[in-house]
């Protein structure tokens, strides 16, 4: 079992930035994005539930930020909009073979698989 994270990079405020989580090795039912920012825990910034192609979001990127698959590719993509410097952060993507109910997608315990992170540096 495999997750690929890619795409991160420095951009600069007001950008926009894709970041791509290719699964392999087997079938998900839910698939996420955390983040950790320097000196900060990680924290949970989006999930997609597959059955039933719920989303969720934490506060602070709804309206910027969405998150998306692509069936075919197994893949799960982060679309990150009007990028504030206190998104930068290491990019995490996530995985649960099962749905992960509502109360519990923004913790890290939810997720079995975990891929390695990517940097996402916004400047001023």
């Amino acid at each position: 079992v495999q997750l690929q994270a890619s795409g991160g990079g420095l951009v600069q405020t007001g950008d926009s930035l894709k970041l791509s989580c290719a699964a392999s090795g087997r079938a998900f039912g839910t698939m996420a994005w955390f983040r950790q920012a320097p000196g900060k825990e990680r924290e949970f910034v989006a999930a997609y539930r597959f059955g039933d192609r719920k989303t969720y979001y934490v506060d602070s990127v709804k309206g910027r930020f969405t998150i998306s698959r692509d069936n075919a590719k197994n893949t799960v993509y982060l679309q990150m909009n009007s990028l504030r410097r206190e998104d930068t952060a290491v990019y995490y993507c996530a995985a649960s073979t099962g749905g992960v109910i509502m109360s519990s997608y923004g913790l890290e315990q939810s997720y079995s698989y975990w891929g390695q992170g990517t940097l996402v540096t916004v400047s001023s």
